[in-house]
């Protein structure tokens, strides 16, 4: 290695050196300068130790000097921890580095040489000629002269200073696979190949018991370094054979303790595993030659095998009493960081079963549904509370809700899940959406109290929620919002923007803060686009969160009459949501269909006695032009006569009678009036007058109810064709 020395003695590259020198030669200057020059520059160094061969065992710093164009200028790697790493004058310092490495060593690389400022101490790996790695703190020092480059210092990560640096890494994701990932990344100090195979139940988050330690499957989490493997060679993903998986169960398991166990050369493994399948399946290559298996150990009564990792070296390195044990420390220190993944994951896949229960299966021949749910990353705080649902509800509307619960975890899905059901419930008992939004704000508040809440502690006052329901007979969206983002409209023309929706404090605000929910109602046309979503899908730190609706509202804008919505609705999202979620992304699709005018009749008569009759002949004769059958005609004739009686007798003012041709499902029959009183089904006696046209009713329909409007009420009634 060439590590010729610099005229000036103030650059960081002499003073590391510098340093070296004061415990080892620098065998490159000396050999490229000759047995003269190397005397004299020995002359004027410090002692050199009576035993340098021990001094340079225990050497564990190096230092390698880059120009500007980031290639090796020259270099000091003469300690013996450092054999392998070919830091060849004028060959690229990424040549050092694990391919998966270099984008983030140049960035940080280029970024030192632009800025002016080190980089000091990131851990990092660095890729011997055979491939193995060495792991070593990295430090990018710029030079006194620009012009000069970089000075890489390297510092091998001593065994009990790694024990420190890999439990602390390894503790930062809550993700089981990128946990497992560091635990190998950190085992690599030990060896040349490390895996962490896992118990499949504990990969999935199901947990591990004693009972099933004799059944165990093993799925494996984790391979390092990132290079080809051998044909038949287990990776990332792969479930090990059943007869791997209990050949290692076996192993590590000695007197029904798990046990670290080393099998100690080539020979020896292939006698303990067998077939040449499990061979080709466990051993990494044909350089590896010797193994050390450490279970990964949740401590209990008895201690539950969570997995075990593995750590395999050539036949030149075998495994010290000294190296075992750290490898025991390491895996039993980070084994519960396996165990907190594990119960993450199980959380995180309870609370994503419930949010995909509650999305909206399907539309209807009036309106068409897609959405889009993709929860927060995994390493994140958990999946949140967004939820977002499309029914019809049984007068032929259809409701459209979303909705965004405070915080993230089991607390926020069981509060988005009772939201949720209650929201339905309402809204098909027929409360308008502002009333709906009423009941879930003292809902959340009432949830607010810790002993009485759905978790202890949790809170979700703060919590959004908008409400739509689109009516396909006059074609009008009626909505109201607490605190929720603004839908995006969608025109025919391909016009689109946010609704202009008051602001309002949310769900659960304090007394004084709290406001009326507003009622909104809008034209949505037939080819009417209308989308619903969470702030996860246009918060972006960098831009405002009106720019954020303005992408949106372009994105959808370019959805075409004929596109596949559910295709569509997920390019929006792949197009406007960040790689990495903080928070749950939730969109939802409707587009408006409605009936056609021909499959709808309204009439509007004065509450009179002639009412009935009149409204009687209408209904029969626009039944003979749809061709309904005649015992239909009849039912539906009786029906609609018995409502419009009611009407005249309890109520006042105008009645409006609406018949509608549902589609397949029969038909639909509308009595509205001004009346404020709520028809009820009662036992009445035999020769009792009042509550028989009910009972009528109740015969002859599928099913019937009542919703509220601002002028009074409308009793609805289906009736099958």
């Amino acid at each position: 290695m060439d590590s010729t020395p610099s005229p000036s003695s103030s650059s960081p590259f002499d003073m590391v050196s510098s340093a070296l020198g004061r415990y080892i030669p620098r065998g490159g200057a000396a050999a490229a300068a000759g047995p003269a020059k190397a005397q004299g520059d020995r002359a004027t160094r410090q002692r050199v130790p009576d035993n340098p061969a021990a001094d340079r065992q225990d050497q564990i710093l190096g230092v390698v000097n880059v120009d500007r164009d980031l290639r090796i200028t020259r270099s000091n790697l003469d300690a013996p921890v450092f054999a392998g790493l070919d830091a060849v004058a004028g060959s690229p310092f990424a040549d050092l580095l694990p391919a998966g490495d270099v984008p983030t060593v140049t960035r940080r690389l280029r970024q030192v040489l632009e800025i002016g400022e080190a980089h000091v101490a990131r851990i990092q790996r660095l890729r011997r000629g055979d491939g193995s790695e060495l792991v070593v703190s990295l430090s990018i020092l710029p030079a006194a002269a620009p012009q000069e480059g970089l000075t890489v210092s390297v510092i091998a990560m001593a065994r009990r200073l790694h024990l420190y640096a890999a439990e602390t890494a390894i503790g930062t994701s809550l993700d089981i696979g990128e946990t497992a990932q560091s635990l190998a990344e950190s085992l690599l100090a030990w060896g040349d190949v490390a895996a962490v195979d896992l118990d499949f139940a504990v990969w999935t988050g199901e947990g591990v018991t004693e009972q099933a330690q004799g059944r165990i499957r093993l799925r494996r989490a984790a391979l390092v370094p990132d290079r080809a493997w051998p044909e038949g060679y287990v990776t990332p993903g792969g479930d090990l054979p059943i007869d791997a998986s209990r050949l290692l169960a076996q192993a590590v398991r000695r007197n029904d303790a798990p046990q670290a166990i080393v099998i100690p050369d080539r020979e020896a493994v292939e006698r303990l595993l067998g077939s040449q399948r499990v061979i080709r399946a466990l051993v990494p290559g044909d350089m590896s030659a010797s193994v050390a298996c450490v279970p990964l150990v949740l401590d209990g009564t008895p201690p539950v095998v969570l997995g075990l990792a593995e750590v395999w070296r050539r036949a030149d390195r075998p495994f010290r009493d000294s190296e075992l044990f750290d490898l025991q420390e390491l895996v039993a220190r980070t084994a519960h960081h396996v165990d907190l993944a594990r119960q993450h994951q199980r959380e995180h896949t309870q609370v994503l079963a419930l949010q995909r229960r509650l999305l909206p299966r399907t539309g209807g021949h009036t309106i068409e549904i897609a959405s889009v749910y993709q929860p927060a990353t995994p390493d994140s705080a958990g999946v949140g509370g967004d939820w977002v649902n499309s029914f019809p509800l049984p007068d032929g509307r259809t409701a459209l809700v979303v909705g965004d619960v405070v915080g993230h975890g089991l607390g926020a899905a069981a509060t988005m899940g009772q939201l949720s059901m209650e929201a339905r419930a309402l809204l098909s008992a027929g409360l308008a959406p502002d009333e709906v939004l009423e009941h879930l704000d003292e809902t959340v508040t009432l949830l607010d109290d810790a002993e009485s809440g759905l978790a202890a502690g949790y809170s979700a006052l703060g919590s959004t929620c908008c409400i739509a329901l689109y009516d396909p007979v006059s074609r009008h969206v009626t909505l109201s919002s607490a605190g929720h983002l603004p839908p995006v409209l969608v025109h025919p023309d391909g016009h689109a923007g946010p609704l202009a929706v008051r602001p309002h404090p949310g769900l659960g605000a304090e007394f004084a803060l709290r406001e009326p929910f507003d009622v909104h109602t809008f034209d949505a046309p037939p080819g009417s686009l209308l989308a619903l979503y969470t702030d996860g899908l246009v918060e972006d730190p960098a831009l405002p969160i009106d720019e954020g609706i303005g992408r949106l509202a372009d994105a959808v804008s370019t959805v075409h009459p004929w596109d596949a919505l559910q295709q569509a609705a997920q390019h929006v999202v792949s197009t406007l949501a960040p790689v990495r979620q903080r928070d749950d992304v939730t969109l939802l699709l409707a587009r408006m269909i409605g009936y056609r005018k021909g499959d709808t009749a309204t009439w509007r008569l004065p509450a009179r006695d002639d009412a009935p009759a009149r409204a009687r002949a209408h209904v029969s004769a626009l039944l003979r032009q749809w061709h309904t059958r005649s015992d239909t005609q009849d039912d539906v004739a009786l029906l609609v006569s018995e409502l419009v009686t009611n009407a005249v007798r309890f109520a006042a003012g105008p009645i409006t009678i609406r018949l509608i041709r549902a589609g397949g499902h029969g038909l639909l029959c509308e009595v509205g009036d001004t009346g404020n009183g709520r028809p009820r089904l009662s036992r009445g006696g035999l020769l009792d007058d009042g509550g028989r046209g009910l009972h009528i009713v109740h015969r002859l329909t599928t099913r019937w109810g009542v919703r509220w409007t601002d002028t009074g009420k409308v009793v609805w009634a289906e009736v099958a064709r």
